[in-house]
């Protein structure tokens, strides 16, 4: 499967952005999908994920209550809705799919090319 991020840009603190993580290539609805996060000079993280039918949902803890992870099969979408956002929210954002819900990186077999979220101070 083919995963295709966008949505992000430069926002001031406190604004919202939403991601979008458009797949295609095979059935989407068979895959879990995560967000993952780099921040400049450090390790990619978890951010949330979400199970095929959408039902079940996980946050890191930094997010949690903030952001808002959808989907829609229909459209083979993915979205990664942000809130409330920080300046240590910066960072570039990564979609991945893969076999079942999971907050390490090789659970997934699938990456989009990842997208930069800036949120100015």
């Amino acid at each position: 499967v083919q995963l295709q991020a966008s949505g992000g840009g430069l926002v001031q603190a406190g604004g919202s952005l939403r991601l979008s993580c458009a797949a295609s290539g095979r059935t989407f609805s068979n895959y879990a999908v995560g967000w993952f996060r780099q921040a400049p000079g450090k390790d990619r993280t978890f951010v949330a994920d979400i199970s095929r039918s959408g039902g079940t949902t996980y946050y890191a803890d930094s997010v949690k209550g903030r952001f808002t992870i959808s989907r829609d099969n229909a459209k083979s979408t993915v979205y990664l809705q942000m809130n409330s956002l920080k300046s240590e929210d910066t960072a570039v954002y990564y979609c991945a799919a893969g076999t079942g819900l999971s907050a390490l990186e090789y659970r997934y077999n699938y990456w989009g090319q990842g997208t930069q979220v800036t949120v100015s101070s």
